[in-house]
This record gives structure tokens, C-alpha cells and sequence, in this order.
């Protein structure tokens, strides 16, 4: 019977016979770390039989020292020592390191197969300029430390002390909070703060203002309702999920209490996901706007910007690494709960769909953006009779989007008084119905008559 074999060299794994190749080791924790990590075994010679390695006392210390000292940025890997066939030897694993390049020994080394190369200076400048476009949000802005909000800040520091259960000195200045956020360089704020804080953000970045719409029919041609939100892109979160509420089937649903709880026909904490990702992980390079689209048959969630080059579609609905553009943006999105786990965004969001029994989110890329497909129900139009008025006509189209909805709610939309909607209400009887169980029920709503859908 052959046995077989435990280690074979690949592009994440290699072998080294004795610790006195400290240089090669050297440059595969470089090659590793510039790549999609990997572990290295020493004591392993390269047919993959092990022949163990000697270990002292301060042996694994002066090795993670020397990987220390000769890496910049500095690496710190697992190290540890594994036992096989009564002999010992030591298991290195580096993970991909976010900053890329990683030098050792002022060179840089990226791994090809089973080898570590030494990169060219083409690769090393690639290394740097998608470095420097993908943490945009820690560049030094044009803003100064006045324009920043210390309510905003301290709003920032409540959410955060409620969420994560961590208290923070409130004697501290928003300068200190902001310095211990990595939000300032000297007395300048980095572009992360001024999304997040800033008083005007709109004022220093235009395309950071969220654009809402929702179209008629299946094609964005016709608004039936838009608006574009401001604000910090803290903010903008619940400001979309508002305008979302206003344009997709809402159900109050008694769950065994008498407490309504109000179901999302898209759940709600999926849409929110799928903004705050779109916020979070957007390219602020791109002079696009976070675009939500509400249609007929689906509403979109675009984000200026494609998938990193090592995460394909495919990959968003499987586990994949966290690659997150704006570092900064994201790391305080997690404080407060925005940002549950980095990587698990996509995943949640389809689980949420599959747990609330309705169809996946469809991801693709068009016109340089990322997009997120939530289908909806298809809705049917309504068959009006001619000699309708023009806020009739406008409460038919409201009730057919939103399926049902009170006065109050109608009255609302379309900016009329509750009188004047009552009156109109009653001109509609021939193709509305009351879903109230008696006249003066309070959580009773009109809704179209089935004979009246076409």
C-alpha cells in the first residue's frame, strides 16, 4: 500500500529542511504575505519526508524576531510547533497581508507556482498605486479640523459605547477621538472623517450624496418619486431605508402579541446591508453617486466601482476574503454595528432573502458599478375608469405600490388633506375596500378591490 504523502509544495505551501535557510523563509513569508498567504514547514524536506528540526529554548522567539525585523511593513505570523512521527517541526503561517508590498530586506518577493519571484519594479509600483486608490479614505482632505461636527463625533462615541458595551473617556476632545480613529494626520482630517463628521460633506464631496428614485414600470425612464440624500454617509442610512419604506409593501403582521410588527416584502435588515456595504465599499474615486432604484419587478442597489480582482461574483455567495476599499470607513462602521463582520456582508444578505422565503439577490457589474437585484412580486396595474381626477388617479397608483395603506398615509402622499381624501375615498368605492373589521377600526386600510386589478 503506498502512503501518502502529507506535504506537497504548492502556491500556499512550503517546505524547508532546516531553519538555516532563513533567508529563503525570509522571502516565502514576503511571497505569502504579497499573495494569498500560506504556511511554511520546517523540518520537511522538499519530497515532503520529514525529518524534524532541533528546537531550543528561544528558538521560535528569535524566529518571529528575525521575520520582524526584516519585513516592512512587519509581519507576525502563527508560529507553532507541531509533532509528527515522534519529530518535531515548525508550522509558519503568514495570511495575506492587507498593505501591499511587503519587503524583506528592501525586496520584494510574490509567489508564482511553487517559487517565490522577486517582483519587478512594474509590479511593485502596481502594489503601491492600488495601495494608495484603495485606502483613499485615509487621505489627508482640504478640510479643516473646524469644519468637522463635535456633536457628530460625540453621536459617533454614544453609538459606539451602546453597541460594542466599551466606554470611552468623555473628557476627551473631539481632536483626541479623532487622532485615536486614525481620522487625523497633524490637525488635518483624512477624507474618512469629513464622510463621517464633517458638517457639509456635500460641500467637500459631491458624489458622496445618495440618489433615490423610484421609476415607473420596469425601466428608469419616468420618476414617480425621487430624492437625493445628504448628510454624512452615517447618516444616509436610515434616510434611504425611509424612502424605501414609502415604495415597497410594508405588512403589519401580529405575531402572538398584541404589538404589530411591521414585514418588510424585502427584509429590511437585508436592504440595510446591502446599503451600508454599497457605502462602505463604494470607490469615492468614481464620480458616481450610491444609487437606489425601486421599479415594478426589482429594486437595485448600485455602488460605484467593480469587485476587487480576487473576489468574483460567483465567490459574493460563498465564504471569500474581506478586501474593504476604504479601511477607515469600514473599521468605524464596525464600532457601531453597521458592519457585523468583515467579508459576511453579501452572505448575510442572502440568507436573510432565503430565511424570509423569498427569491436570492442577483449581483452583477454594468457601467463600472457593483449592483445588488432584489426581485420583487410583480405588480398588477389598475384598469381606471375614464372620468377619474387627478388625485384619484394619484391615490389608485399609490394604493396599487403600496398594495394598502390608511387616510392618513394616503393623505400624505399626495399632499392633500384627510377631508378631502375621505371625500375622494368614497368616489372610489366601486374599485376600493376597507380591510377594517368594523367602520372606526384604527388599524384598518383601504386596498384595491381584486375585480378592479387587470
Amino acid at each position: 500500500m503506498v502512503k501518502k504523502n502529507l506535504f506537497v509544495e504548492s502556491e500556499t505551501l512550503e517546505l524547508k529542511s532546516s531553519l538555516s535557510e532563513k533567508e529563503e523563509i525570509l522571502e516565502t513569508v514576503s511571497a505569502f504575505s504579497n499573495k494569498r498567504g500560506g504556511k511554511i514547514f520546517v523540518g520537511v524536506e522538499p519530497s515532503g519526508k520529514v525529518t524534524g528540526v532541533t528546537i531550543g529554548k528561544n528558538t521560535i522567539e528569535n524566529l518571529a524576531g528575525d521575520i520582524k525585523q526584516a519585513t516592512d511593513p512587519k509581519v507576525f505570523p502563527d508560529i507553532k510547533v507541531q509533532k509528527i512521527n515522534s519529530k518535531e517541526i515548525i508550522e509558519i503561517s503568514v495570511p495575506e497581508y492587507p498593505i501591499k508590498p511587503v519587503f524583506v530586506k528592501d525586496k520584494v518577493f510574490i509567489r508564482v507556482g511553487k517559487s517565490n519571484q522577486k517582483a519587478s519594479a512594474e509590479k511593485i509600483r502596481s502594489f503601491i498605486n492600488e495601495q494608495r486608490k484603495r485606502y483613499w479614505d485615509s487621505e489627508v482632505s482640504s478640510v479643516k479640523l473646524s469644519e468637522i461636527s463635535t456633536q457628530k463625533v460625540k453621536a459617533f462615541i454614544r453609538k459606539y459605547e451602546e453597541e460594542r458595551d466599551v466606554p470611552i473617556d468623555g473628557s476627551k476632545s473631539t481632536e483626541a477621538i479623532l487622532k485615536k480613529l486614525r481620522l487625523l494626520k497633524g490637525k488635518k482630517p483624512v477624507n474618512a472623517a469629513v464622510l463621517m463628521f464633517s458638517k457639509e460633506p456635500q460641500s467637500h464631496f459631491y458624489n458622496s450624496l445618495l440618489r433615490c428614485a423610484r421609476f415607473k414600470d420596469n425601466e428608469a425612464i419616468d420618476f414617480l418619486d425621487m430624492q437625493d440624500i445628504n448628510g454624512t454617509i452615517i447618516e444616509q442610512v436610515p434616510a434611504a431605508l425611509n424612502f424605501i419604506r414609502k415604495h415597497i409593501n410594508v405588512a403589519a403582521v401580529i405575531k402572538g402579541k398584541p404589538e404589530r410588527e411591521n414585514v418588510w416584502e424585502i427584509p429590511k435588515e437585508a436592504l440595510r446591508e446591502a446599503i451600508i456595504n454599497a457605502i462602505c465599499h463604494r470607490d469615492y474615486e468614481n464620480s458616481g453617486n450610491v444609487q437606489i432604484r425601486i421599479f415594478d419587478d426589482r429594486l437595485e442597489i448600485w455602488n460605484p466601482g467593480l469587485l476587487p480582482e480576487n473576489i468574483s461574483i460567483d465567490e459574493l455567495k460563498k465564504e471569500h476574503p474581506s478586501v474593504p476599499r476604504n479601511e477607515l470607513i469600514a473599521r468605524c462602521f464596525y464600532m457601531i454595528k453597521y458592519i457585523e463582520q468583515w467579508g459576511t456582508g453579501t452572505n448575510r444578505i442572502v440568507r436573510l432573502c432565503k430565511e424570509a422565503g423569498i427569491k436570492e439577490p442577483v449581483f452583477k457589474e454594468a457601467g463600472g458599478s457593483f449592483i445588488i437585484s432584489f426581485p420583487r412580486l410583480v405588480e398588477k396595474t389598475i384598469t381606471q375608469p375614464s372620468k377619474l381626477s387627478e388625485l384619484e388617479k394619484r391615490i389608485l397608483e399609490y394604493l396599487s405600490r403600496m398594495k394598502e395603506a390608511s387616510t392618513e398615509e394616503i393623505a400624505q402622499e399626495v399632499k392633500a388633506t384627510k377631508r378631502t381624501i375621505q371625500r375622494n375615498l368614497k368616489n372610489l368605492e366601486n374599485v376600493i375596500e376597507w380591510t377594517g373589521k368594523t367602520p372606526s377600526d384604527p388599524y384598518g386600510k383601504y386596498k384595491l378591490k381584486k375585480e378592479s386589478l387587470s
